[in-house]
Order: structure tokens, then C-alpha cells, then sequence
């Protein structure tokens, strides 16, 4: 079981007091409020921000009164000079607070969850965390988003499911909520609006990697859920946004500390990305490959990184006692076909015909294989030499399937749903020169001769002997009152 740990100072804040119960700034006297010259220009000189000083910011890039250089120069103040807890919370709560919130019965309060991953390669545990959750008992209110550049979207993977439609109303997501009790849908308009706008500013000005902005991003949109509880997968590695792992834990520590500051229980998992999480990587496959791990199979890593994800919500909203018991209730609910039932009813009430939404979850693989779409020509590579699989590397997989069609550049793009690719080998295991390792599905007639190059540098061999893949999952940090439970 990977170690709990507990958030502590951070670049949020590189004096640490806020984040380790030390001397607090006095509060703040009540001022008049500042214009967006001085605002930038206090967080430019490394001042801070009171909370009614952000609050005038946030709602300035709601109404417009802040010109597309204000904002720019506000969020690069806030890059270079960092925010310590109390200020990213408060700007996390004024995001949140800038468009609609969904509101749930009081009856549902302690079974509220959700789960965010910061995007990875071959990533479909939302698709079966999700319905997992369900059978378990809580209502996973899911807001994904989709893939750009070399990441792959939840719902760009759901929509190659013909019919399945990702747009509902607030009303109509209670209503999954009762009959099935989840649902994946996009993020609509009126859901955290500003966010929406410093998202896109954040793009275009070199600000993406600042902790407290990407904190607040992440937070807001799920504070308007209104959860119990909620689980975030921060990857690292080669092919994630944070390269190291002590990156990664430095975001983790941010989210669980400042969830504790907004009230909602925040458990952050450090997974690995270097490698492809399963066996396929590409929309249908991996929907293939999600149907799998519901049936109670499918590639070992997979399944162990969402029933240890459930676990630890069961644990978090009171379900399961432990993270163990919530675990092995997770498990459970894929091996008995309940996790499956859900998904399939979550499948007929989000637009799939039912017909069709009973056929993909009751076939075979070759049977589902023929139910969604699928590309016109089919490549295997070939080992060069032999050897033991110490590693295939995801972004260079990732970058070629991206060129193919499987990937955006430009958001509204479309995509091939039927590109992808098939790893036929696992970490560990003994390849002979010569054998298949890799299957690549593809609407072009041939996989260029840089491609093909590309491709074949993804496998790394080595000459020890085989050995069994360590899981992905690395870490788990909890909430300061949790994290010796």
C-alpha cells in the first residue's frame, strides 16, 4: 500500500506558515477597493491579496472590465510572485463563485464524489471509476473535459459510442443521478465562467505551470459540484505534465491543503506516466479496454489504479472504513458485472441507443470491436532484438497517434475514433526479435518511415531477466485529519 503523506509547505508558499499552522498575517482592515493598476502592481512587487482584492479581480474578468493585458499582467504577477493558501483559496472560491452551482437533494450530501486526473495516455479509468462508484452506492456527478495535444479527452472517448451525448442540463443530470447514479458530461457555459477565461489567457501568456493557477482551475470546477469528496490523480513522467515526481507531489500537496480551506475533502494519488496505463491507447480501443476491467479483467495496471482511486473515496465520504475495504468493494463491483450494469444504463440515458448499449456491454471483445467505429488498416512492429520489455514510452506513441488523427491541435477539430494502438506486450515480459509488440490501427494506407521510427524508439529492451511491472500508483496524500487514520 503506497504511503500516506501530508501536504506542508509548498511554492505556493516558500515561508510555509500558512500551510503549517505557524504565525498568521493579521487580517486585513477594511479597505476601499483597489483599481486593477494597483492590484497588479501589489501582486508584481510580491505583496498579497486580500480576499475582497481578488474577488474584484475575478469579477472584473467575468464583466469585462478587465482589458485582455490586465489580465495577462495579473496572472504573470501571480506566476512569478506565487500565492500562499489563503489567497489561492480565496481565489479558488471566487471562480467557483462566478457562475451557477449545482445543487443536489440534502438526502445525496455524504455520497457526492468525483475523481480528476491530470490527463495521461491510455487514461480511461473515468470511464470505469465512474459506474464503479455508482454500484457502490455514491453519485458521481463527473465533469470531464476532452483531449488536446498528446492527452486523450473522456469525452472525446465516450463519444465514439454512436449516440452518447455529453451535453446535459443540471436538471437532467440529477436525473442520471437517480435512475443510475452517474454521469460524464462537459463542463456547460454557466459553470465557473471565469475560469473559462483565465484558462484560455493562461494558454497565451506562459502561465500554465503556475501551482496556485492550476489549483484554482481545478478546484473551482469541482467546489461547484458541491462533492463530499474528491480524488485527484496527479500524474508524472515522461509523457505528463510534470516531468518529476517531486513536481507532481508539490501540485498534490496544493489541492489536498487548499480543498481543506474550502471545506471539501481532497485525497491526491501520484501515478506513473511514462508507460501507456493499460494495453490501448485510442477512443474505441480504450472504450474496448474499459468494458474489459468491467468485466473483471483486463490489464493489471488499470484495474488496480481505479480500485485503489475508489478505495480511497469510499474511504473519504464514510462508505468503507478503510482504504482496503473501500478498495475491495470497488473490485468487487467490477467482478460481479454491477459496475458494468451502471455503465450501460448510464450509456442508454446519455443518448445510446439501448439496444446497442446492452450489446457493447454484454459481448465479447470481438463482438463490441464490431459495434464501434474502427480504422481501415491495421500495422504490427516487430522486435528488433531480443529482450525483456523494461519500457514503451507513451509520448512518442502518443505523438504518432496524434498525427494519424486520434489527437487535436485546435479545439473543434475532429477525430478518427478508430486510431489507436494495441500494445501486444507487456513491462517485464521476454520478446524475441521478430515478434509482434505493437498493433497500430490506422485510416492511412501505411505508417510513414518516420513514424515507423518514432514508433520502434517507444520500446525499450533490456537483458535482465523477466519481471513482474510495478503499478503506477505511487502515492497517496491525504487530509491533514486523515492522514494517520
Amino acid at each position: 500500500m503506497a504511503t500516506p503523506v501530508t501536504p506542508g509547505p509548498s511554492a505556493l508558499n516558500p515561508v510555509g506558515d500558512l500551510w503549517s499552522g505557524g504565525p498568521q498575517c493579521p487580517p486585513d482592515p477594511p479597505p476601499e477597493t483597489k483599481q486593477l493598476p494597483e492590484l497588479i502592481r501589489l501582486k508584481r512587487d510580491g505583496g498579497r491579496l486580500s480576499e475582497r482584492d481578488i474577488r474584484s479581480f475575478v469579477r472584473a474578468v467575468v464583466d469585462g472590465s478587465a482589458q485582455g493585458a490586465q489580465i495577462g499582467a495579473m496572472l504573470m504577477a501571480i506566476r512569478l510572485q506565487g500565492m500562499d493558501l489563503e489567497e489561492t483559496v480565496a481565489l479558488t472560491q471566487a471562480l467557483a463563485n462566478s457562475g451557477q452551482r449545482l445543487e443536489w437533494p440534502e438526502a445525496w450530501h455524504q455520497q457526492l464524489v468525483d475523481k480528476h486526473s491530470t490527463g495521461g495516455v491510455g487514461d480511461k479509468v473515468s470511464l470505469v471509476l465512474a459506474p464503479a462508484l455508482a454500484a457502490c452506492g455514491c453519485k458521481v456527478p463527473m465533469i470531464s473535459g476532452r483531449g488536446l495535444g498528446h492527452t486523450g479527452g473522456t469525452l472525446d472517448k465516450l463519444e465514439s459510442i454512436p449516440g452518447f451525448t455529453v451535453i446535459q442540463s443540471p436538471e437532467q443530470m440529477q436525473g442520471l443521478l437517480e435512475k443510475v447514479g452517474c454521469c460524464i458530461v462537459g463542463q456547460s457555459k454557466e459553470l465557473v465562467p471565469a475560469d473559462g477565461i483565465l484558462y484560455e489567457a493562461r494558454d497565451v501568456t506562459a502561465t500554465v505551470d503556475s501551482l496556485p493557477l492550476i489549483t484554482a482551475s481545478i478546484l473551482s470546477k469541482k467546489v461547484v459540484e458541491s462533492l463530499s469528496a474528491l480524488v485527484v490523480d496527479v500524474k508524472f513522467g515522461g509523457a505528463a505534465v510534470f516531468p518529476r515526481q517531486a513536481e507532481a507531489r508539490e501540485l498534490a500537496r496544493a489541492l489536498v491543503s487548499v480543498g481543506a480551506g474550502l471545506g471539501l475533502r481532497v485525497a491526491a494519488a501520484l501515478t506513473a506516466m511514462d508507460h501507456p496505463l493499460g494495453r490501448s491507447v485510442g477512443h474505441t480501443l480504450e472504450v474496448e479496454e474499459a468494458l474489459l476491467c468491467m468485466d473483471g479483467a483486463g490489464p493489471p495496471d488499470l484495474r488496480d489504479v481505479v480500485i485503489r482511486l475508489g478505495g480511497a473515496l469510499l474511504w473519504l465520504n464514510g462508505l468503507a472504513e478503510a482504504q482496503a475495504e473501500g478498495a475491495a468493494r470497488v473490485a468487487a463491483a467490477l467482478d460481479d458485472g454491477s459496475a458494468r450494469d451502471r455503465f450501460e444504463r448510464m450509456l442508454a440515458t446519455q443518448g445510446v441507443d439501448p439496444g446497442l448499449a446492452r450489446a457493447l456491454c454484454s459481448g465479447t471483445p470481438a463482438q463490441r470491436r464490431q459495434l464501434l467505429p474502427r480504422a481501415r488498416e491495421q500495422e504490427e512492429l516487430l522486435a528488433p532484438t531480443d529482450g525483456t520489455v523494461e519500457l514503451v514510452r507513451a509520448l512518442p506513441l502518443a505523438r504518432v497517434l496524434h498525427e494519424l488523427g486520434a489527437g487535436r491541435s485546435r479545439a473543434g477539430e475532429p477525430l478518427r475514433f478508430g486510431v489507436g494502438a494495441e500494445l501486444l506486450v507487456g513491462v517485464g515480459q521476454r520478446l524475441r526479435r521478430g515478434s509482434p509488440w505493437l498493433r497500430v490501427h490506422l485510416d492511412a494506407p501505411a505508417l510513414s518511415d518516420p513514424q515507423r521510427r518514432a514508433l520502434q524508439g517507444a520500446l525499450v529492451l533490456s537483458d535482465r531477466e523477466p519481471f513482474t511491472a510495478p503499478s503506477p500508483f505511487s502515492e497517496l496524500i491525504l487530509p491533514p485529519t486523515d492522514a494517520q487514520q
